[in-house]
């Protein structure tokens, strides 16, 4: 009668070997993909981007309205300048004559936090109309506020206004959604607070490039159409 217990397989070394190496290559091979692909992510916007960005309002083209992407005007106890220099960026163009209506868009998902509620009163208090300023409160994230610049305010085109690193993004999702866009630089931030911000991009725009050719992410919230002023 067979016997009930087994012998245990004894692998080759060579076999063994065998099976390390291309578990090895494997490894490498996906090391190398994801290199790729997040390097490519970091680089395209930039591509995109070329002869869209301006620094100096006057040369910005007429466009009726800019979308200001969002971020709190206090950070870590004190003023963040992001903000104040995206404000800065938006008053220069509505006084160049460049735009007639602005779109602050950003996050205000509590009832504590309201990005366009401080962008809105900033602009106001730079002599910005009150009615030609309009609140997009579902600007999560940089994705949301293209799409629903689109979708939702009915936009064929915008001129962005925020950083460059930002402006350089949105344009590359805006291109992937159909949008005609350009961008006007905000000035940046250099200081420890402006180098976090940098390599946090490189994620941000990993992410950028996944869902626009994997994830087919859309916004978490759309909804009905919004008119804006004429």
């Amino acid at each position: 009668m067979a016997s009930r217990y087994r012998h245990p397989v004894i692998l080759n070394p060579k076999t063994r070997n065998r099976r390390w190496k291309r578990l090895g290559r494997f490894l490498l091979a996906v090391l190398l993909l994801g290199i790729g692909v997040a390097a490519y992510a970091n680089l395209a916007p930039s591509w995109v981007a070329r002869g869209r960005l301006y620094d100096d309002p006057a040369k910005v083209p007429l466009t009726r309205v800019a979308l200001v992407f969002g971020t709190t005007d206090r950070v870590e106890g004190g003023e963040n300048r992001y903000f104040r220099y995206r404000i800065d960026a938006t008053e220069q163009l509505w006084k160049a004559g460049r735009i007639q209506v602005v779109i602050v868009s950003g996050d205000n998902s509590t009832k504590y936090y309201n990005e366009p509620a401080k962008m809105r009163q900033a602009l106001i208090e730079r002599g910005i109309p009150a009615d030609r300023i309009v609140s997009d409160f579902a600007g999560l994230r940089t994705l949301d506020s293209v799409v629903r610049a689109k979708e939702v305010f009915g936009l064929d085109s915008v001129v962005f206004v925020s950083q460059q690193f930002q402006n350089e993004r949105a344009l590359y999702l805006a291109r992937a959604n159909g949008l005609d866009a350009c961008g006007f630089n905000a000035r940046d931030v250099t200081s420890r607070m402006g180098l976090k911000t940098r390599v946090r991009e490189i994620g941000a725009r990993v992410l950028m490039w996944l869902d626009v050719h994997v994830l087919g992410t859309r916004p978490q919230y759309l909804g009905e159409r919004i008119t804006l002023p004429e």
